[in-house]
Order: structure tokens, then sequence, then C-alpha cells
């Protein structure tokens, strides 16, 4: 985790077309975005807030104990709910911001503290995380981003395309990766520095966001730094389904 000061907010848009009110899903007894938020208090964060375009959400959150923000419901992205929220609470340029999805109820928050410690320890203006994929499967679904990156770990570029592309090995057999072969997964997590967030919303979209359909194109694309810190295993996953919640109950109940 890291030592230095950073914040962290979670978006909790109520709609969702595959779970209605998803934020406010009971799991064991509590809101699912009050679970996540109480896992970013376990990150090293000195504030955690709720960002929010609904007086449901509001309600239940602060019924918690915890702070949230009534943003904006016109917002095209939790990226732009953040910025609102940093502006709104006088936070300074250099201040860290995580953004922490408010459908993962069962996120590490070492995995917080350490997207927050590699934008702190470094000079990029976004940080990201990533473990190493082994299934080859994985590696060819267009469902599973990858990210490739420099010497000092700063993302080269991200694509739903298999990448890097081992030629020779695969020219032989696309069976399996070859031995010693590195891809990683991208995570949805970011780190971002204030200064960032009050330029995002300027930013016009690229031709290479539009056709990848991942929001993190844009910021490269202008000429902008992400760095990327990389996990050996991959983060619980999130809750985007019926079935998906399901899962989370019987994981929390089991552990509670």
């Amino acid at each position: 985790m890291s030592g230095a000061a950073f914040k962290a907010v979670i978006p909790a848009r109520y709609a969702s077309s595959r779970l209605p009110g998803k934020p406010l899903a009971d799991i064991g007894g509590l809101p699912m975005v009050v679970r996540v938020a109480r896992r970013a208090l376990q990150s090293g964060a000195d504030e955690v807030v709720v960002a929010t375009d609904d007086a449901r959400v509001v309600e239940a959150v602060t019924a918690h104990g915890v702070a949230v923000e009534m943003t904006d419901p016109a917002h095209p992205s939790g990226t732009d709910r953040i910025a609102e929220v940093a502006l709104r609470r006088g936070w300074s340029d250099d201040a860290v911001v995580v953004n922490v999805q408010g459908d993962e109820p069962l996120i590490d928050p070492a995995l917080i503290g350490a997207v927050a410690a590699a934008l702190q320890n470094g000079d990029a203006d976004i940080a990201t995380a990533a473990h190493p994929l082994h299934d080859v499967a994985q590696f060819l679904d267009p469902n599973v981003v990858k990210v490739v990156c420099d010497e000092r770990g700063h993302a080269l570029t991200f694509s739903r395309a298999p990448i890097p592309w081992p030629r020779d090995d695969f020219a032989r057999d696309r069976s399996c990766l070859p031995e010693g072969f590195i891809a990683l997964r991208h995570v949805g997590i970011y780190a971002y520095r204030v200064r960032y967030l009050r330029q995002h919303g300027a930013l016009a979209v690229t031709a290479l966001e539009r056709f990848e359909a991942l929001e993190q194109l844009r910021a490269l694309g202008w000429g902008f730094t992400i760095q990327v810190t990389t996990s050996k295993n991959a983060p619980a996953p999130g809750v985007d389904t019926p079935a998906d919640l399901e899962r989370v109950r019987a994981i929390i109940g089991d552990t509670a």
C-alpha cells in the first residue's frame, strides 16, 4: 500500500441495463457500493467519496457513514464524475485520485494502494494495473483488453487485439502461448493526478478510442503518460449481471 496520502472516488451510477439499481444491490446485508467503499477505506486512502447521480444512492451511502457527492447525471463517464468531485472538494493539482469502480465489492485494498503508489512514485499523469496472461483463449479474446509497455512500465498502447504478437512461435503453433512470452491483461482501475482530471473533459475522442471502445486511449492519443503496475494474479471479478451478483453473494456469505 502507498505511504503517501491519496483519494479514492467511487462512481456509482444508478442505472444499469443488465442490473438496474446495481449500486444498492444487497450483498450480505449491505449495499454493494458500501462494501466497495469499505474496501477502499482499507487501502490507505485519506478520503473515500462515492460519486453518484441518484438520491437513493446518496441516502443509502450516507446512512452507512460514507462521504458522497451528487454529481451531474449527464456525465458521459465515471472519469468525468470524478473530475467534478475533485473540483468541488478543491483538491490540489498534485493530488492523486483513484477511480474505484462501484461494482467491485471484492476488490483488494492493496491493489487500490498499489495503483496510487505507482503514480506517486513516478512522473506519469495516470496509473493503472495489469497482470500476466497465461491462457491463449484469453489472449485471443477481444473482450480481454491487453496492454504493452515500454521499459519504464509506461503504457505504449491498449488493444482488444492480441498484442504483442509472437510471430514465429504462432507460425508453428497457436494452441498455447510460447514459453517466456509476456502478455499483460489490463485491469480497469486508474489513479489520476487532479491536473489531468481538470483537462479530461476537454479532450476530443480519438479515432483509436472510438474504434477500440477504450477510454484510456484518449489520454495516450493526446500525449499523456500512463504508468502500469503489474501484479502476479488476476483481481476478483466485478458485478455486471445477475449471475455475477449471485456469485459474489455466495463468496461474501462463505467468508462472513
